[in-house]
Parts: structure tokens; C-alpha cells; sequence
């Protein structure tokens, strides 16, 4: 659906050059939600504007459907853009417009008829739960309303690519929730591909298949977001995860359970939390009595993850063999340092 190949854009900055996005390759699946995560400046903005060509990369190839964007003619391009919806932070609303204008305006000067305007207008703002709100301006209503419109407003010229530029960032948790939720309900009801990027890791962890990882202009790692929630490898990835799930246990304890046997933190991942009690397990099977010291339950889109911190009282052999045995069962064990 979506295959960026080597993709890379510098600008130049006062006679400097700046170098944005480096070298990215990525391969998105249509129907697919993956997410772009990384800290500020690290090129996230300038990527995701580089695959409807707002930004028209330095080098490498954005190819959507198999089309490369870059060889298309300027018709060609702006028919290809048709498919891809964006939106954004700032919602970008017309002020002096109603909600329902602010979706058909852009849909009067594609040409769209004004029987089929109203048919979508209504359509969308239904689908946004926003239909009663259609006669209100922007100023009228909360900033989570305000980027339901702006949904509407992408979801009206019916793309098959909805590209979400930090969509919710500016937001509450709560009216945080309430928007992926509705990005969920449009990525399983309409099956547009979702290609979003963002600094918080709960936006990812929620309504993404796959994730990418960017740091100073280059992807630095990728994959399933069950793997790179329990398993992630690159700096940058463990300091997003740790910011998120790291048990805050005061030094004094955690030098004493050090002294009587092993902290570990485990990562239990869907059916393993509600199947076999590994854990109780293990008192039984070794001379090893657990205690849980902290966990959590974390919700991702297609999985339930675990995570508990553990200390494992006992004999190092004893423990080890604990340790051998969790992984057995599926459990991700993590040794705590």
C-alpha cells in the first residue's frame, strides 16, 4: 500500500544543510494502523509529509499502490493525493465556516455535486458522532470535536490512506481515548490504511499493528508492538518503554531484595494471563517463593499484556531454574538490574 525506499529529505538552512529524514524504508499493508514514534526533531513531521508528497523527498522513492509519486505529472499526483487524507494538531477548521461548510468546501472545489456533498457531510459527521453539531462553528465546540470535524472533513473525499500528524497531542486523555477509539472503529468499519506518528507511547501501544522507532532523521528499529513493548532493542526504544512501565521502588528495598534472590520483571502476553498460573507455579515446582512487588495490565489493539515486577526468594540454582521454567511457559522474563 504504502513503501517508502531509501527516502531521505534535507532542507538547507542558512546555507547549511539539514538533514530531516534519512534514509527511511518502510513497507505499510493496506488496512494496516502503524505508527511512527520518536521525540522531537527527530524528522517524524517532515517523514509522514513526505508520503503525499508535501514534502518532495531529497532522494529514495514514495510509491503508493505501486506508483512512484515523484514520476507522476502534476494531474497524476493531485488524482493519487485524492486517496490520502490527513489530519492534524491544529485541526486547521475554517473559523467563519459551519461544521457542515468546513467538510463541503473542500468537497465543492473537487467539483463534487451538491446532492452527493450533502450525502457524505452527513455520512461522516454520523460516523464522527457529530451530526447535531452540524449548524455550530468551531468556536462552539471542544477541542475534541474540533478534530472529529476535522476527521470528517479527511473521511468526506472517501481516501483509502488517512495520514494523522500528532492528531492528538493537543488533547486530554480522556478526549484522547474517545479519538483512537473513533480511529479504531474507521480502520475496522472503512478499512483505510492509517499511517500516524506522534511522541506518545499510548497512541502507538493502543490502535497500532507495527510500529517504527526514529531518532536524529533515521529509523532506528521497527516491528510488531507486543515485540518492541517486551523485547526492545535500540536505546531510544527502551527509553520510551521504560518512561512508560518502569516501576518506581524505592533504592533501599530494591538493594534488599537483591541481597535475598533475583528481581524480575515478566511480561505476560494475552491467553498467558488468564491460562496456567505460571507464577503460582513455581513455589511448587522450586524451593522459590515469589513475591509481586508491582504490575499492571496494559490494553494494545489486538493484545492484552501483563507485566508484574517479581522477586524470586531463593538459591541461585533454585531461582535460575524458576527463571528457565517461566520462560518455558511463554512468559517473558526479564532479569532487573
Amino acid at each position: 500500500m504504502i513503501e517508502l525506499k531509501k527516502t531521505s529529505k534535507t532542507y538547507k538552512v542558512n546555507g547549511k544543510a539539514v538533514e530531516a529524514v534519512k534514509d527511511v524504508s518502510l513497507t505499510i499493508n493496506k488496512g494496516e494502523v502503524f505508527g511512527v514514534i520518536g521525540y522531537s526533531g527527530a524528522g517524524k513531521s517532515t517523514l509522514i509529509r513526505c508520503i503525499n508528497l508535501l514534502e518532495k523527498p531529497t532522494s529514495g522513492e514514495v510509491i503508493i499502490d505501486g506508483k512512484n509519486l515523484s514520476k507522476l505529472s502534476k494531474q497524476e499526483l493531485q488524482k493519487t493525493r485524492r486517496k490520502i487524507g490527513m489530519i492534524f494538531q491544529g485541526y486547521n477548521l475554517l473559523k467563519t465556516a459551519t461544521v457542515y461548510d468546513n467538510i463541503a468546501i473542500p468537497l465543492k472545489l473537487e467539483g463534487v455535486n451538491k446532492k452527493l456533498i450533502q450525502k457524505r457531510v452527513e455520512k461522516y459527521l454520523s460516523i464522527v458522532g457529530l451530526l447535531d453539531k452540524q449548524n455550530h462553528y468551531p468556536s462552539q465546540l471542544s477541542g475534541g470535536q474540533k478534530q472529529r470535524v476535522a476527521i470528517a472533513r479527511a473521511l468526506a473525499h472517501e481516501p483509502e490512506i488517512l495520514l494523522s500528524d500528532e492528531a492528538t497531542s493537543a488533547l486530554d486523555p480522556e478526549t484522547t481515548e474517545a479519538i483512537l477509539s473513533l480511529l479504531l472503529k474507521i480502520n475496522k468499519e472503512l478499512g483505510l490504511t492509517i499511517f500516524l506518528i506522534t511522541h506518545e507511547l499510548n497512541v502507538v501501544q493502543r490502535i497500532c499493528d507495527r510500529i517504527a522507532v526514529m531518532e536524529n532523521g533515521y529509523v532506528v528499529e521497527q516491528g510488531t508492538v507486543v515485540s518492541l513493548f517486551t523485547n526492545p532493542k535500540h536505546p531510544t526504544t527502551k527509553r520510551f518503554v521504560e518512561s512508560e512501565n518502569t516501576f518506581t521502588i524505592p533504592s533501599e528495598i530494591m538493594a534488599s531484595y537483591r541481597s535475598t534472590g533475583k528481581l524480575v520483571s515478566l511480561h505476560f502476553v494475552g491467553k498467558e494471563l488468564s491460562e496456567e498460573p505460571a507464577l503460582a507455579l513455581v513455589s511448587r515446582k522450586f524451593n522459590v517463593l515469589p513475591s509481586i512487588l508491582a504490575g499492571g495490565i496494559e490494553q494494545l489493539k489486538n493484545h492484552t499484556l501483563g507485566k508484574l515486577l517479581v522477586h524470586l526468594r531463593g538459591e541461585k540454582e533454585e531461582y535460575e531454574q524458576a527463571i528457565t521454567y517461566l520462560t518455558n511457559q511463554g512468559v517473558i522474563v526479564e532479569e532487573v538490574n
